[in-house]
């Protein structure tokens, strides 16, 4: 009796997805990617995803897949508008709207001001040291100037992060791309910004769509 009750919390009869519990809490490997496959197992009705949800190779292919598809519609986007909407720090970003959504530095509040705060300060920081017109550090070297600029960025980010209760990891990444002159106008900053939101609406359409609590706005306190 205990195997037949291990057996349907682990899923590990692929197609008796019935028999499986929808997953609370951490999965195997931490975070809510297992459940999430559940959640789209069950919602699309396919046993096997279902089943499986908590099997190492398929979450990665899960993530792997997630990847292209996160970075594949910015780049159609980038395409269509002209506009440059890939940037490195939304690599991490979307790994976290899909790997801990229920984490307050995935939910669209943190997101959406942590990226805001870097690149803010990474732009203030830029006029600070006199590098607004200045070509970026990979082409020009670095000076004692773009140490202090990326310094104060960064500094600035995860002081300012913290006093506003709005921590997102990613967001030292944006301020390091504007204090090291990779993006230095404030119309780049912006189409950061346009980037950043979209990525907010693909993790939230594909985490309500698995029925993960995904917030609106801010996670709710318990």
């Amino acid at each position: 009796m205990n195997d037949s009750r291990n057996n349907r919390r682990t899923g590990d009869d692929p197609m008796k997805s019935s028999d499986v519990e929808r997953p609370v809490g951490p999965g195997p490997i931490g975070g809510d990617i297992a459940s999430i496959l559940y959640g789209l197992g069950t919602r699309f009705s396919i046993p096997s995803l279902t089943g499986r949800h908590s099997s190492t190779l398929v979450m990665g292919f899960f993530a792997l897949i997630n990847g292209l598809v996160a970075i594949g519609v910015m780049s159609l986007a980038a395409l269509a508008t002209g506009q440059p909407l890939i940037f490195p720090s939304l690599g991490p970003t979307a790994f976290l709207l899909f790997y801990t959504p229920t984490a307050p530095a995935a939910s669209p509040k943190n997101t959406l001001c942590g990226h805001a705060i870097g690149a803010g300060a990474g732009y203030l920081a830029l006029v600070v040291f006199g590098l607004t017109e200045a070509g970026p550090a990979l082409a020009e070297g670095v000076t004692p100037a773009r140490v202090g600029a990326a310094a104060l960025s960064l500094g600035l980010t995860s002081g300012v992060m913290v006093w506003a209760k709005v921590p997102h990891p990613p967001a030292g990444a944006t301020t390091l791309i504007i204090s090291l002159g990779i993006l230095t106008k404030p119309t780049q900053l912006a189409v950061l910004m346009l980037a950043v939101a979209l990525l907010v609406v693909q993790g939230f359409g594909i985490n309500r769509l698995a029925g993960i609590d995904y917030p609106l706005w801010a996670k709710r306190k318990d």
